[in-house]
């Protein structure tokens, strides 16, 4: 089969399509036909070994976190599944991934793919709604009433959060470019800032404080110290790539999320697609062949939005 792989640590030139040997199912594993993976910040991270000490990987090493395709094969004492079925996975971080015409999936990681949307857009769905989801209402325990401010919110993970916590009833208040501006409103956010002066003591948004501050973007000390003075007392700081201080001030919280795959988390968040409450949003769909340019367009600042990796049929 055809496969990205990397022999070794380093930029997105370690990036290789090659040919490698097609994977076969041991216990409670299924062999998966891939539609499409997709390319998520974290492939970057372990592929330029910044992750090395939390992700061990064995090389050459498959990327890839998100998969959406079609059970090919069944190991043993693998029970609920067929071959045929369609479906959906957050892969184990440290394994080889689904940029491949084929990968394992543990069965305890699988839900069944959303019927409504193609099944190619599914694979946008597992890493960064489960990040959204686990941050918000794992971590942060958002409820109705309560006020968020997602901070970064025009990724993948900023438009699941945006529209998880409109659903759950809290008012939502996002950072994004004007360009993004009008598409997070339609995915229910009630406020956009587009630049916070971080320079400003204490900053100074629009609806602040707010009971939780969900922060996706890379923040110096400095400014995420700045984004926890408006957090009410008590409130949650959640961050995705950055660790809040060890104790910070008015008994507010602050943790670092680390996504871990919940198969049952991503059935509730297909059933949500399919009921036409949670929508996939793809910026592009391009070939497995392409992954080393994506993650060089990522490394240099112009990848905006969800990328799609779709392997070739030969």
């Amino acid at each position: 089969m055809k496969a990205v792989r990397y022999h070794e640590y380093g930029d997105s030139s370690v990036l290789r399509y090659e040919e490698a040997p097609r994977p076969v199912p041991g216990p409670q594993q299924v062999l998966v036909k891939v539609a499409a993976t997709t390319f998520n910040p974290v492939d970057a991270g372990i592929r330029g070994g910044y992750l090395a000490e939390v992700y061990e990987v064995s090389f050459p090493h498959i990327p890839g976190v998100d998969v959406a395709g079609i059970i090919a094969e069944i190991g043993e004492g693998v029970q609920d599944w067929k071959v045929g079925d369609s479906v959906v996975a957050f892969l184990p971080l440290d394994a080889d991934g689904a940029a491949a015409e084929y990968t394992l999936v543990p069965a305890e990681s699988l839900a069944a793919a959303p019927r409504s949307v193609p099944l190619a857009d599914a694979a946008a769905l597992p890493e960064p709604a489960l990040t959204a989801w686990q941050a918000l209402f794992e971590v942060a325990g958002l409820t109705g009433g309560q006020s968020v401010l997602i901070n970064g919110a025009s990724g993948a993970v900023g438009g699941y959060a945006v529209q998880l916590a409109k659903q759950a009833g809290a008012v939502v208040t996002a950072t994004a470019k004007d360009r993004d501006a009008e598409r997070l409103r339609g995915l229910g956010a009630d406020r956009i800032v587009d630049y916070i002066d971080y320079g400003r003591s204490p900053i100074d948004i629009d609806g602040a404080p707010f009971d939780v501050v969900l922060n996706l973007v890379s923040t110096t000390d400095e400014q995420t110290g700045a984004l926890i003075s408006v957090v009410t007392d008590g409130g949650f700081h959640v961050g995705t790539m950055v660790f809040g201080p060890q104790d910070p001030p008015r008994g507010v919280r602050t943790q670092r999320v680390f996504v871990r795959s919940d198969a049952a988390q991503l059935a509730e968040l297909v059933k949500r697609v399919d009921d036409g409450r949670l929508r996939i949003e793809i910026a592009e769909r391009r070939p497995l062949a392409d992954a080393a340019a994506v993650h060089d367009d990522s490394d240099a600042g112009r990848l905006h939005g969800k990328t799609l990796l779709i392997p070739t049929e030969r």
